[in-house]
């Protein structure tokens, strides 16, 4: 990967002022079209994926455009997603804790280049020397979570962020600092005691103050049970309630929780310079260098102050953040050169492509690529696809829905092969949903147990999505 990828994405904004926040309830009785086409998307998602509940948002333009809201926030109760529930957020949590760590440096009151030591004496030797820009690369040698620390963590309660690092901070590095990749959230805890030991506050105190202020993000736990998303494992049958455990250990890199109509303020905050000047928000996208001057990364993206760096299906630089955790799978999108931010919560954890649903649900708010082709709904023809060299005959029901042209596809053996590891999948159906109303189906989100993917037509009658780096599924009428 090349160091320019990050450098091309790095892109002043306009200051837009935002608006304020509507209703609870989320309805799409008199939606826009764009509205209305993301919302069909993410009730296809659940009903095709088996999560209990999922609530998503869109920033465009300095507001929140859109905030959906599909499936139950309680299964046992009944009680649907509504627009002020909170999800927990994950690893999303490590982009605000970062961005905390960046306001400190705007202040002059943190040096991220300084073996963190010389703020934290207590540390042992060999972590003294690694850096707060290390340790938000993933390059300093911490360790992730290992053995039982997740099942112990969850019932022990951590005052400050410095009380959490002393239960791992005996433990040896991986890799000298700065040398390899290696993904750790216990390297955002000691970020954690950083921002503790520069501000003079509790992380959670700076963080509510200094970046979130007047937004509904909290330490995970702390929202009223009557917001706060049940967590659910549907990975063993019927969606099993999972306890709630205490998140103290982690709260910098996997203890918050927001709505989404929370998350994609902040991320528009950050798009508007709101937070943190132009120059620190542009620099939070470079990719991070490791000791041999290689950019830090992983998969198909760089790996910036926090912020995942790459580009989306069409080459538009993006800066991302994706979250897994028991009761939760989660992600916030940006494109930093258009002012337009996308969050995806859900209240289980299920194996997902959830960069690509988020693109396909801010796909309506965002201009259409260029070169679409033009395909009609293949109402009534008999349709056959090709998956790794493997061709196959398709059921697929295809009919328009307020000239919006929809199928429903029941999925062959090939398909279900691709999707087996899915934790849950309703009748082994997918869903094809056009992003048009106008009767084509040029451009259509495939909504599968994994997430959204982008199907496109090639030509009229045959159609294509990536469903990975080396796979892409072809459907020809």
């Amino acid at each position: 990967m090349s160091s320019r990828l990050t450098a091309a994405c790095a892109l002043a904004l306009l200051s837009v002022t935002t608006s304020a926040m509507a209703a609870d309830t989320c309805s799409t009785a008199d939606a826009d079209a764009a509205s209305a086409t993301s919302q069909r998307l993410l009730q296809a998602l659940v009903d095709t994926n088996g999560v209990p509940g999922m609530g998503a948002a869109v920033w465009r333009d300095g507001r929140v455009a859109w905030t959906g809201c599909a499936g139950l926030r309680d299964v046992e109760a009944r009680a649907p997603v509504q627009r002020d529930t909170v999800f927990r957020l994950a690893s999303v949590s490590k982009v605000i804790a970062t961005t905390a760590a960046a306001t400190l440096i705007d202040d002059g009151r943190l040096d991220i280049d300084a073996p963190v030591g010389d703020t934290l004496p207590w540390l042992p030797p060999a972590w003294s020397r690694v850096t707060v820009r290390q340790l938000a690369a993933h390059i300093s040698g911490a360790p992730h979570y290992a053995g039982n620390d997740l099942q112990t963590l969850g019932k022990v309660r951590y005052p400050t962020a410095r009380d959490a690092v002393g239960y791992f901070s005996g433990r040896a590095l991986l890799s000298p600092p700065g040398t390899a990749y290696r993904y750790s959230s216990w390297g955002y805890t000691l970020i954690g005691a950083m921002i503790e030991a520069r501000s003079g506050e509790h992380f959670l105190d700076y963080v509510r103050h200094r970046v979130t202020g007047g937004l509904d993000i909290q330490a995970d736990g702390d929202a009223p049970v009557t917001r706060a998303a049940t967590l659910y494992d549907i990975g063993h049958g019927a969606a099993r309630r999972v306890p709630r455990t205490d998140m103290s250990y982690t709260w910098p890199g996997g203890g918050l929780a927001a709505t989404p109509e929370a998350l994609v303020t902040f991320g528009g905050r950050l798009l508007e310079h709101r937070i943190v000047g132009a120059a620190r928000w542009q620099a939070m996208q470079q990719a991070t260098l490791l000791a041999d001057g290689t950019p830090a990364h992983e998969r198909d993206y760089e790996v910036g102050f926090g912020w995942r760096i790459g580009h989306d299906a069409d080459g538009a630089c993006i800066a991302h953040h994706a979250g897994t955790t028991t009761g939760a799978r989660s992600v916030l999108l940006l494109w930093p050169g258009q002012d337009t931010a996308v969050g995806v919560l859900s209240n289980a954890m299920w194996v997902s492509a959830i960069e690509s649903t988020a693109q396909l649900l801010a796909a309506p708010f965002r201009a259409p690529p260029p070169g679409l082709v033009a395909a009609a709904c293949p109402t009534g023809a008999r349709l056959t696809g090709t998956l790794k060299g493997e061709r196959f005959e398709l059921a697929a029901t295809f009919r328009l829905e307020h000239g919006r042209c929809v199928g429903d596809v029941v999925a062959p053996a090939p398909l279900r092969n691709f999707f087996a590891s899915a934790y849950a999948w309703p009748g082994h159906r997918l869903r094809i949903v056009a992003l048009a109303d106008d009767g084509t189906l040029s451009r259509a989100a495939l909504a599968t147990p994994y997430g959204l993917y982008d199907l496109r037509a090639v030509r009229d009658g045959e159609w294509t999505a990536s469903l990975n780096a080396t796979s892409t599924l072809t459907l020809t009428r």
